[in-house]
């Protein structure tokens, strides 16, 4: 297999990168951007100025957007399509030594594409689009391995234990799918079978093989990785022993820095680019294995044959030029920066302040006074929590609706007093040590916040059971003349819309899992609360130039903190505290280009 892979890459590399280039080019400047315009056009057409969990599920089905989505979904399918088949092309005539170009390799793929649009290939679509990258192991297109499953889905399902052993049935049981279908793509392409045809052949292919060819794609998907944290780690060192012999010369610091972005650059560029045709390689390798271990005719593309040794070399010496240039160039813009010529000032933190989801959650009883003093002690600048109204028009503090997760008590907010409800044990289901912790009145929690110089973002969830809900949380709140200290919020727009009604100074943040379109004709919302993965750039500029803060929810991981530190989002909601503050002052710096050469320096010592 080794020596296969490394035929079928390397034989056809220049068309297979340059596919890989253009194709990518193409995605971004035409293709990204004409699918967004579509959608805008659907969401325009179906009336829809924007779109929230409130109102997406009527948006998804009124007839109109299902007819143009289905049009979407084609447009979509077929350039993925296209892109995987040309891969397949590319590879499959590096199988038979034969030389293939751009052109023709697109051509082909396009012909192969268009059976999509037969009727015994209405399926293939959607183990495309949604069963290889759902399960996300590499070998998805580069157009289709950005789709995931947002970070509060993955949350939500993680702590409900039902859901967490359905979803890990489901995942082992697409797994499975997907193994026993994995060269269904390649029967598509190479023997112009219908997708019913190909799945059948397919699993004939890799019967008893399933298991060993997963772990010989992992295992390369793993040596991949590896290599290319060498060659990064190699090419530092490389720098640093340079440095040891010049570095007193001071434009050679530029010279290292240049170096070093350009290495990081390239070997990101180049793993960007080969991922995919790897991943596919790989597959390729064990069909053609497989295929001559059970005797099985080969089919191959009739392409144009050519010849191996004519190769292009015009431009050989502008490629070095352009290198040079770059090289040149961009080590005297470092070596300006380095000297105070420019002043980039590119600054990652925008203010940005921590709030602890239901309190300090994660060490303590969610909700509970505990939960906020250890918020408090952890240095979060927020405590965000949940209020609900009991059948006696308390405000108590509590996320669901019905006590029995938290408390035992299998009863609901609306059908229990406040009496009995501060004798529930809400501490025992996190830990017996806490089996003394009751459900806090908002007014309590209101108190101890304004004591200890901390903020409130109070999400008001309603049931529809309520009386005067809104008003008697704003009340509170002016009681306390804590207006300039928290934030009222929720996921149901007409909420804020009655706070505003009451007080229009209190300010207002609307809750979205999802948004889209214009969300700044949504006037009763001061800011927005947004899930994660539904936030960019664009959102975020949107919403700063309109004057109003965009808060994030529920950043978990280093990795989601740092995107939103990137994104200069107001507002992180999460529910580690500690690793929100750490990475939030790791990252502070006034300039990038200081912090490379702080790091350099510190290799070098």
């Amino acid at each position: 297999m080794k020596k296969n892979l490394k035929k079928i890459l390397n034989y056809n590399l220049k068309t297979l990168l340059g596919f890989e280039i253009i194709y990518k080019l193409i995605t971004t400047i035409i293709f990204i951007p004409l699918f967004l315009s579509i959608f805008k056009l659907i969401t325009k057409i179906s009336g829809y100025s924007y779109l929230t969990f409130e109102n997406i599920v009527s948006f998804l089905f009124n007839p109109i957007t299902l007819i143009f989505l289905l049009i979407l979904f084609i447009l979509m399918t077929f350039y993925t399509i296209i892109d995987i088949s040309a891969i397949i092309i590319i590879l499959d005539s590096s199988y038979q030594n034969i030389k293939i170009t751009i052109k023709d390799a697109f051509i082909i793929a396009c012909q192969k594409s268009l059976k999509i649009f037969k009727k015994k290939n209405l399926l293939f679509p959607f183990f495309i689009l949604f069963l290889i990258p759902f399960l996300n192991i590499g070998i998805s297109s580069g157009f289709i391995s950005t789709i995931s499953i947002p970070e509060f889905i993955v949350d939500y399902i993680n702590h409900n234990w039902l859901l967490s052993i359905l979803y890990s049935g489901l995942i082992i049981f697409l797994a499975i799918l997907l193994f026993r279908w994995l060269y269904s793509i390649h029967y598509f392409v190479l023997e112009n079978c219908n997708f019913k045809e190909a799945r059948v052949k397919s699993i004939k292919l890799g019967h008893k093989n399933n298991v060993k060819d997963f772990l010989k794609i992992i295992t390369t998907q793993i040596i991949i990785a590896f290599l290319y944290i060498i060659f990064i780690l190699l090419g530092i060192l490389f720098i640093s022993l340079l440095y040891k012999i010049f570095g007193k010369i001071n434009i050679f610091e530029s010279l290292s820095i240049t170096i070093v972005w350009l290495l990081v650059a390239f070997s990101f560029i180049v793993m960007t680019l080969l991922s995919t045709p790897i991943s596919y390689a790989i597959i390729s390798c064990l069909y053609y294995e497989h295929k001559e271990q059970k005797k099985e005719k080969i089919n191959h593309i009739k392409v144009n044959i050519r010849n191996k040794e004519k190769i292009n070399k015009k431009f050989q010496v502008l490629k070095y030029v352009i290198a040079i240039l770059i090289l040149f160039s961009g080590t005297l813009f470092t070596y300006s920066v380095i000297n105070n010529k420019y002043d980039l000032n590119i600054e990652y933190v925008r203010v940005m302040e921590v709030t602890a989801h239901r309190g300090a959650s994660v060490k303590y009883p969610e909700n509970t006074m505990s939960a906020f003093v250890g918020a408090k002690e952890l240095g979060a600048d927020w405590i965000e929590l949940d209020v609900q109204q009991t059948k006696d028009k308390k405000l108590i503090v509590l996320h669901d609706t019905n006590l029995k997760r938290t408390t035992g008590v299998n009863k609901n907010t609306w059908d229990i007093t406040y009496d009995e409800v501060k004798k529930l044990d809400a501490g025992s289901f996190f830990d017996e040590k806490y089996k003394d912790e009751r459900i806090p009145l908002l007014d309590e929690v209101i108190e101890f916040a304004k004591n200890n110089n901390i903020k409130l973002n109070i999400e008001l969830k309603p049931t529809g059971n309520e009386i005067d809900f809104e008003k008697s949380v704003v009340d509170l709140i002016k009681k306390y003349n804590f207006e300039n200290f928290c934030v009222i919020t929720s996921q149901v727009y007409d909420v804020l819309e009655n706070v505003k009604k009451y007080d229009k100074n209190v300010k207002t943040v609307y809750v979205m899992s999802l948004a889209y379109g214009d969300i700044m004709k949504l006037d009763a919302a001061d800011s927005f609360s947004i899930e994660a993965s539904s936030i960019n750039k664009k959102l975020v500029k949107k919403v700063h130039n309109a004057g109003k803060e965009l808060y994030a929810w529920t950043v978990n991981t280093k990795e989601s903190i740092n995107a939103m530190i990137s994104l200069n989002v107001d507002n992180i909601i999460t529910d580690n505290i500690t690793l929100a503050k750490d990475t939030i002052y790791e990252s502070k710096t006034s300039n990038i280009i200081q912090e490379y050469v702080k790091t350099v320096n510190k290799l070098l010592k």
